[in-house]
């Protein structure tokens, strides 16, 4: 999970640097620890056995008690710091990942997949980093104590228990080439398979009425079977390396045993050193065994890195006007303009110009595909200007913030949806706490009072996703207040 310079995520991630540090020296302390069990494991049989002294095999087995209950105390308590940074993480970013996947489809209209792939890479960062992962990790560079220690004992045994760490290090390479590609393409397959599924389900009446059923489960059979196919083969490669890499460690482990063994047999080590590396060994190569079990997250949460740093790169956050403009009332203004939309080759609108004042009205007529929808979503700053500027008062679109100068804006496209809400709450655009008389007089204004009051809820009338509890008539008129 590498980023550049000035990385948002970057950014936020050094916000947790505090705990991050923290964690980095719990996992000194836990490292440091480890060493218990090898040093009991050596004075057991090369000071109690041969002495025969009660008292301290008990002495030791205080110690080594008191040094488990702090490892496991230790390692608690970096779980936890984990989970914090992954939460504050995802409170940091969750809302920049928001505006971002909006923005994006505003602008680029993304048809290859549900649009939703950045809040599973954020999942996916989040997730990693509250694993075990980012600990084993953090373990690795301890690696080289325990080979030290063993190359102390022996330096056979150091070279033994190095070749097991390389072997093993070649399989996490060997499992980092292996498993990019069929991650890729489980988490595309899992895109364009939530696509199909939302356009579905919006367009279930559409598909009933046109007998289009039976093409769309073919369509949808498809979609899942390719990303089956992709998850089988991203586990399947998980689950052979893991388990080699697995097993290759329980045979290194005895083979730095049957090395001992020879090494005792020549004089040249005692049986506490013999069991004390073997100890190390497997203490030395865990974290590498830990990092490989862990590759498909971790795979995972760099993907979702680079893909979001790429999506915030080409969707800067916009800066909020420092000034506050009053709210609009007295001119819209447009000059020259030219709107291409997105994923459009050429032109749609090219040098339009016009101007109204308050009290003005203007109807727009023209041939199906004109260019009259292009031309009110460049009004209310849906479509971005190529050329020219549209302004209000004076003022540019873009001087103004979208929330701000959206309050004061009606717009009811050709396709009207309602927000899974109440009537009330879809009139008063979701304000947290709106005036009943100003929803109530927005209404009557429009002439659905005496509609809405006959619904079974009223004003309270749930109108379901997309406003599906409502009948179009009723969406439209809705939507007009």
């Amino acid at each position: 999970m590498q980023a550049g310079t000035g990385s948002e995520l970057r950014a936020a991630l050094r916000q947790s640097k505090s705990s991050l540090v923290a964690v980095a020296w719990l996992s000194a302390i836990i490292n440091v620890l480890l060493l218990g069990g090898p040093i009991y494991m050596l004075l057991i049989y090369d000071s109690v056995m041969p002495s025969g002294s009660i008292a301290t095999l008990f002495g030791l087995l205080a110690m080594i008690v008191v040094v488990y209950l702090f490892q496991g105390l230790f390692d608690l308590l970096r779980v936890r710091i984990l989970g914090d940074v992954a939460a504050a993480l995802d409170v940091r970013i969750t809302g920049r990942v928001h505006r971002a996947i909006s923005e994006q489809a505003l602008r680029a209209g993304e048809a290859g997949d549900d649009g939703l792939t950045p809040i599973r890479d954020l999942d996916n960062i989040r997730s990693f980093l509250a694993s075990p992962g980012p600990g084993a990790l953090m373990d690795l560079p301890w690696l080289l104590l325990f080979l030290g220690l063993l190359t102390l004992l022996h330096v056979w045994l150091g070279v033994t228990a190095l070749v097991g760490a390389l072997v093993l290090v070649a399989f996490t390479a060997l499992n980092d080439r292996v498993s990019q590609e069929p991650a890729q393409a489980a988490s595309q397959a899992r895109g364009l398979r939530g696509k199909l599924a939302s356009d579905n389900r919006r367009h279930v009446e559409l598909i009933r009425a046109l007998g289009m059923g039976e093409r769309m489960y073919d369509a949808w059979h498809v979609a899942n079977a390719r990303l089956n196919h992709a998850q089988d083969r991203v586990t399947r490669t998980a689950s052979l390396l893991s388990g080699i890499s697995r097993i290759f460690r329980m045979f290194l482990q005895s083979l730095v045993l049957t090395v001992g063994a020879l090494l005792y047999l020549a004089g040249e080590a005692s049986g506490g050193i013999v069991f004390a590396a073997s100890i190390l060994a497997a203490r030395a190569l865990a974290p590498i065994d830990q990092v490989i079990a862990h590759w498909g997250a971790l795979t995972a949460a760099r993907q979702g890195w680079a893909r979001l740093e790429k999506l915030f790169a080409a969707l800067p956050e916009s800066e909020l006007q420092a000034t506050k403009l009053p709210a609009p009332e007295e001119s819209l203004k447009v000059e020259a303009l030219t709107i291409q939309p997105p994923r459009c080759e050429a032109p749609v609108l090219e040098e339009v110009e016009f101007e109204l004042t308050a009290g003005d009205a203007l109807g727009i007529i023209g041939p199906s595909a004109a260019g009259k929808t292009t031309l009110v979503k460049a009004l209310v700053g849906l479509h971005q200007p190529a050329e020219g500027a549209v302004r209000i008062d004076g003022a540019s679109l873009d001087q103004w913030d979208p929330d701000d100068l959206g309050a004061h804006l009606g717009y009811l496209p050709q396709h009207v949806e309602l927000l899974d809400g109440t009537i009330a709450q879809n009139i008063a655009r979701f304000e947290p706490d709106p005036s009943s008389e100003a929803v109530i007089a927005a209404a009557r204004a429009a002439g659905v009072h005496a509609m809405i009051l006959a619904l079974p809820g009223g004003y309270d009338s749930v109108v379901g996703d997309g406003g599906v509890q409502l009948s179009a008539g009723q969406r439209q008129r809705i939507g007009l207040t």
